[in-house]
């Protein structure tokens, strides 16, 4: 039976797979401070401890070692080089989660694989991210230290708008209200649902071939920003009302939207996936974007609680509206 940690594991992404792994007779532990809102499975053993917090995170670890370690949340160099130095001899493979938006942006050809050079110019979490695939490379030529590299795109699940300000984006759609959309709403985004990642994710585990390589999991789902704005107004029976603003001028306006944006979304980003098939010949994405949204917009209008309006979000869209219609 397969031993397997999850150092996080109750995110968006994590706990999809936390479900698969189960199902799949794993052995499953979460380490983590114990602090959710999101179901646990009942079979997953549970380590409390703070992986920001070395000795708290060896205390949680004790005698255990393991087939496979998953690094959900790992974002800087600093936290790759404690589980190196933790994690030595404990593991046999170890998988941290980096990023698609590592790769080269804007990229210069299309589809991404996962030979596209690492290099985002722009946005620092994606930056870390690159240094942090970077040391791993490094620990794995110098001492063999068993790491896989895994990308996830823009993944989610119910409780996630794919887009930036969250359920305040439906409650302006429900209310009539414009939204501003940035640069012409046509450029390529891919969508990918969380339990079809789980399926490529889980895959991997304990697989030998995977150790010292790098993989992207995406869907092969490819949408533009007005369809994906769109699919979410359909699914809430409204029409969505779209003001196209260039990510430029949002980026002046708010500088952690504008640097998703022109770090990230600004860009179209579309994956060939034909290496993860390979290893993983069960990966098929399944859950299409309208059907995501149906569960996203279903998910928010079931609680009046989840409801919850981003008041300086919405002010903002009025405002790089009324400035940029001018």
């Amino acid at each position: 039976m397969i031993k397997v940690l999850f150092i996080g594991g109750t995110g968006i992404i994590s706990s999809a797979c936390s479900r698969l792994a189960v199902e799949r007779g794993m052995t499953l532990y979460h380490l983590n401070r114990g602090q959710t809102s999101r179901p646990i499975p009942e079979a997953v053993i549970q380590l409390k401890g703070d992986v920001r917090d070395r000795a708290s995170y060896e205390a949680a670890l004790g005698e255990h070692d393991f087939d496979v370690v998953v690094q959900w949340v790992a974002f800087t160099p600093e936290h790759i080089e404690q589980d190196i130095e933790v994690l030595r001899g404990c593991t046999r493979q170890y998988i941290f989660i980096s990023s698609a938006s590592a790769y080269q942006t804007p990229p210069a050809s299309l589809p991404v694989t996962e030979s596209t050079i690492l290099d985002n110019p722009i946005w620092e979490y994606s930056q870390n991210k690159i240094a942090c695939e970077e040391m791993l490379i490094e620990a794995y030529r110098q001492e063999k230290f068993p790491m896989t590299i895994v990308r996830p795109s823009h993944t989610y699940d119910p409780t996630l708008f794919p887009t930036h300000g969250g359920y305040t984006v439906l409650h302006r759609m429900l209310e009539g209200k414009p939204l501003v959309v940035h640069g012409d709403g046509t450029s390529l985004w891919t969508l990918t649902h969380h339990e079809d990642f789980a399926v490529g994710m889980v895959g991997l585990f304990a697989d030998p071939r995977a150790i010292g390589d790098t993989f992207h999991i995406t869907s092969d789902e490819w949408l533009s920003w007005n369809q994906i704005y769109n699919y979410i107004a359909r699914a809430a029976g409204v029409e969505a009302k779209l003001v196209h603003v260039p990510s430029e001028v949002i980026a002046r306006y708010d500088s952690e939207w504008g640097d998703g944006l022109l770090g990230d979304k600004t860009h179209s980003m579309i994956f060939d996936n034909a290496k993860i098939r390979r290893l993983v010949p069960e990966f098929n994405p399944k859950i299409s974007f309208a059907e995501g949204a149906r569960q996203i917009v279903a998910w928010y209008q079931a609680d009046p609680v989840r409801q919850v309006v981003d008041a300086e979000f919405d002010a903002l869209n009025d405002r790089i509206i009324k400035d940029y219609q001018l």
